[in-house]
């Protein structure tokens, strides 16, 4: 140990900073596991973003400007897919190991951001001394440890492998965004003020969401700075400005790029919808101009609506947008371009009702944090989260931030992927402001000291235990997903054994890359409609069944050969279609002429195919 580290505490202060590396590789390695085994879990985002991520490989720019999904992450998959080089039918192998990359940076940015935090506690306590005498509970390596612990933790629940989708990223830059506003608030140097600006323009093209966090961000910088450390406001501001100058060189091509597309201001369509959707209770899917009585809360002046091609029951042309697999979600703000949405107060108290009980849902499914925070309580340790400017408030900027990330997705909505950075940004600094605080008073100084030692070490030791099990479940959990293979006779993980056959036999049928096709029912259009990127077709006609089992809705139809007409019409090959196998026999008028795609709950019916032989059921693996 050299002379400038000061000596360890206690015992196990020492054996957590010399097996620090060991648990990293640990952590990595049984997540390594589910980028390996973790099954299939791709739904309509995921698809989109992989359409993006092919557009900048294939150097489509105009169609990677995006009012709702941003471009980074489909960044990130397309340099999975230059890396590994798959082929349609294995890509989700390469973008399960760019989320393993992904959590490579999450536990980087976690280390950044418990380092960063422990560092502007110290220097508070310095410039506060004599006010708080009492210890700290947790140092820089215990919160370390429990950190990793959440994130791992996370990483089995709502930010697995399996999620083609950017929430994991916008973690990264978000405890990146922090780490470096911590590290500005500790050190006033501006090379962290650029590196946070750096950081939040990053996580703005990960997810629009980082726009108004930005500012929030810049917001608490000022704050903090002039209330707590009593700065001069010329040196506030050239750190607050230099932030949003960073930030613009990151995000502002792509911001302008978006609003010259829309003909106006725009950072991204997301928000607005989903407050349209939810808050005002616009209907969500293929609203027309003329139902009125469907626009909720809101004014709807449609540019360009999807073209209705049938009224009863309705059909869908998506050909005005010329990307995507699935165009009415690869760009929905396209589709749902001018709607304004008012404030209902009646269904904006519900849907804040509804948020803060996915709230409590979310901290009922992850206690191992709050179970800690209790063990810790019963040691001795106290929250001494002091705000007054005089005191040692360094917990106070990521607290009040993780508060507002909560607010803001409290009042349109809320799912556990949203709240995963929201909690350690909460959770962390709470951990780091405990203090030991004596259970009975001491006779000497010598008490004190041994007591404090056993308190440190009883949380060190709780949190070391966390971080094993947090581990341990992993391994658990990846071992199980490896068995299950052999009994679900899979391939491997990522593998579906509906989507899969039924792409190979659409290829099989004469249909693939570059044709187009019609699809009825949510499942095989909106739900799970990966096995059109699959197969390599477009969907651009969809009859709109939102109700399944769709056999009923398809035997009650009375005019099923006109809808067949129209979408023969519009070009597509076959419409494809989710059905219960046992009702599919092709010896009744309603599935006649229906053909089962590889032993699957997917049929076709040709359309705009050469007449051939029925073929039989499909083999591939």
């Amino acid at each position: 140990m050299s002379a400038a580290t000061p000596p360890e505490p206690t015992r196990l202060a020492y054996w957590l900073r010399r097996l620090w590396p060991l648990y990293c590789f640990l952590a990595a390695l049984v997540t390594f596991g589910y980028a390996i085994y973790d099954g299939y879990q791709i739904d309509g985002d995921a698809v989109a973003y992989m359409d993006i991520g092919d557009l900048m490989r294939s150097h489509q720019w105009a169609g990677i400007i995006n009012g709702y999904w941003n471009p980074l992450y489909p960044a990130a998959l397309a340099i999975g897919n230059i890396l590994f080089h798959p082929t349609r039918y294995n890509e989700l192998h390469a973008y399960y190991m760019v989320n393993f990359g992904i959590f490579l940076l999450e536990m980087l940015a976690v280390v950044a951001f418990t380092d960063a935090l422990i560092q502007l506690r110290e220097l508070r306590e310095t410039s506060t001394a004599g006010r708080n005498p009492l210890p700290f509970v947790l140092d820089r390596y215990a919160l370390r440890y429990l950190g990793i612990a959440i994130l791992v933790i996370s990483s089995q629940r709502e930010l697995s492998m399996g999620k083609v989708r950017p929430d994991a990223l916008l973690l990264a830059f978000l405890l990146f965004a922090l780490a470096a506003l911590l590290k500005h608030l500790a050190t006033n140097h501006l090379r962290y003020a650029a590196l946070m600006g750096l950081a939040l323009g990053f996580a703005y093209l990960t997810k629009s969401f980082a726009f108004v966090f930005t500012f929030l961000c810049i917001l608490a910088l000022i704050a903090f700075r002039f209330v707590w450390q009593r700065q001069p406001i010329a040196r506030i501001t050239a750190a607050a400005l230099l932030v949003f100058l960073c930030f613009s060189i990151v995000a502002g091509p792509y911001i302008t790029a978006l609003s010259h597309q829309k003909g106006r201001f725009d950072f991204g369509d997301s928000g607005n919808l989903n407050y349209v959707w939810f808050v005002a209770g616009t209907e969500k899917m293929h609203l027309q101009q003329n139902q009125t009585a469907v626009f909720g809360a809101a004014d709807v002046h449609l540019k360009h609506p999807e073209k209705q091609l049938l009224d009863s029951p309705p059909i869908f042309s998506y050909k005005e947008l010329p990307y995507g697999t699935y165009p009415d979600w690869f760009d929905t703000s396209f589709f749902n371009e001018r709607i304004k949405a008012h404030v209902n107060p009646r269904l904006q108290i519900i849907v804040i009702a509804q948020c803060f009980m996915r709230i409590l849902r979310y901290m009922c499914n992850h206690p191992e944090a709050y179970a800690l925070l209790a063990v810790l309580l019963l040691l001795g340790a106290r929250l001494y989260p002091a705000w007054r400017p005089t005191a040692n408030a360094f917990w106070l900027v990521p607290f009040l931030l993780g508060i507002a990330t909560l607010s803001i997705y409290g009042i349109v909505n809320v799912e556990d992927r949203y709240l995963s950075a929201a909690f350690l940004v909460l959770l962390l600094p709470l951990f780091a402001a405990m203090r030991i605080s004596p259970a009975a008073p001491v006779s000497n100084a010598q008490d004190a000291t041994v007591q404090s030692i056993a308190t440190r070490t009883g949380a060190s030791a709780a949190i070391l235990l966390l971080a094993l099990l947090a581990v341990g479940e992993s391994a658990r959990t990846v071992g199980e997903l490896r068995r299950n293979l052999v009994f679900a006779l899979s391939p491997t993980g990522w593998y579906d054994h509906d989507i899969f056959p039924a792409a190979h036999a659409l290829n099989d049928l004469g249909v693939g890359p570059g044709d187009t096709v019609a699809c009825i029912g949510t499942i095989a259009c909106m739900y799970d409609h990966y096995w059109a990127r699959l197969a390599g077709v477009r969907i651009l006609t969809e009859i709109y069944e939102p109700n399944p089992p769709l056999y009923p809705y398809l035997a009650a139809t009375p005019n099923r050969e006109q809808v067949y007409d129209v979408a023969r019409r519009e070009g597509a090959k076959v419409l494809v279609g989710y059905f219960d196998p046992g009702l599919m026999t092709g010896t009744n008028p309603v599935s006649a002429g229906w053909r089962e795609l590889g032993q699957t709950h997917f049929y076709a019916l040709p359309l705009n195919l050469p007449a051939t032989p029925a073929t039989t059921t499909n083999t591939h693996p």
